[in-house]
């Protein structure tokens, strides 16, 4: 399995790497693991939906 870092993740996903490294503390991305000081994130994972945006309120 190939890992990627988190500021090579956010160039993908277009997001900030603290964003990305906040998600993998949290546990939101699986199979990331810490190596060091350094979150290593498998090039397949699925981007977590944002929990911040409701998108089911009607106005």
């Amino acid at each position: 399995m190939n890992y990627v870092t988190t500021i090579e993740m956010s160039e993908i996903w277009g997001i900030s790497a603290r964003r990305i490294a906040l998600l993998c503390e949290q546990g939101r991305i699986a199979g990331v693991v810490k190596k060091g000081k350094t979150w290593l994130i498998p090039e397949d994972a699925e981007k977590p939906a944002d929990k911040r945006k409701n998108d089911s309120i009607e106005l």
